[in-house]
């Protein structure tokens, strides 16, 4: 991915004073980091929203702050659902010289035989790999490649995903990523005695004995 460069300027507003900055299309934001002060910041709204859409959790992006540039990883961002706009974005600042830790997304790509041809189900149990390595190192997301799953209980671990030699994946080497799991199959018992005839399920039989039960109270009340 190329390099996102967001401008941003500081700000004094904060509190529920930063409405005013939204109605004028500031987008209010906040730069912390292990070695300086948090920085109250603002953004341009469209042009920070538009850039923003595109990284993910572990991408790099520099925030340039009155011409000081930051190296940031996007750390959270508030959302307003209803009006779909960004309210409000922490950023954390990163030393490309010092090591760090955080999460990437997995990505599941490729055509599994064992889906294809023999109807498995892939079942993911990891989402994301926890992983350490410098910023500059940290990738957008960790491709998985699904071939691997060729036969039904074919299982990807941890081990078997492949990642860059300067990333270290911090999860258990064993930990299953995904499986190819058997199809489920709905077992049905016959009518003894009728040939080709299915029962009905067992476990509505309680239901309908005492549906039965109650309509002849009911039956029974009148009468009276």
């Amino acid at each position: 991915m190329e390099k996102v460069v967001i401008k941003a300027t500081k700000r004094d507003v904060v509190g529920k004073q930063v409405k005013a900055l939204r109605r004028e299309g500031k987008l209010p934001a906040v730069i912390y980091g292990r070695h300086n002060e948090p920085i109250n910041v603002s953004l341009d709204a469209h042009s920070a929203s538009l850039a923003l859409v595109k990284v993910t959790s572990s991408s790099l992006v520099t925030l340039d702050v009155d011409g000081t540039e930051y190296p940031v990883l996007v750390r959270e961002k508030q959302r307003d659902y209803i009006k779909n706009r960004l309210l409000h974005v922490d950023f954390l600042a990163v030393s490309l010289n010092e090591k760090l830790r955080a999460t990437v997304s997995l990505h599941f790509f490729g055509v599994s035989a064992a889906v294809k041809d023999f109807s498995a189900v892939m079942v993911h149990n990891l989402e994301q790999f926890h992983v350490e390595c410098l910023p500059a190192d940290l990738p957008e997301r960790i491709e998985v490649d699904i071939a691997q799953l060729g036969r039904v209980g074919d299982a990807i671990r941890v081990r078997d995903v492949a990642v860059s030699d300067k990333l270290r994946v911090l999860e258990n080497p064993d930990t299953v990523v995904a499986v190819a799991s058997a199809p489920k199959v709905e077992e049905v018992a016959a009518v003894p005695g009728a040939e080709g005839a299915v029962a009905a399920p067992t476990a509505a039989e309680p239901e309908l004995s005492v549906e039965r039960g109650k309509k002849e109270e009911e039956s029974d009340e009148k009468k009276k």
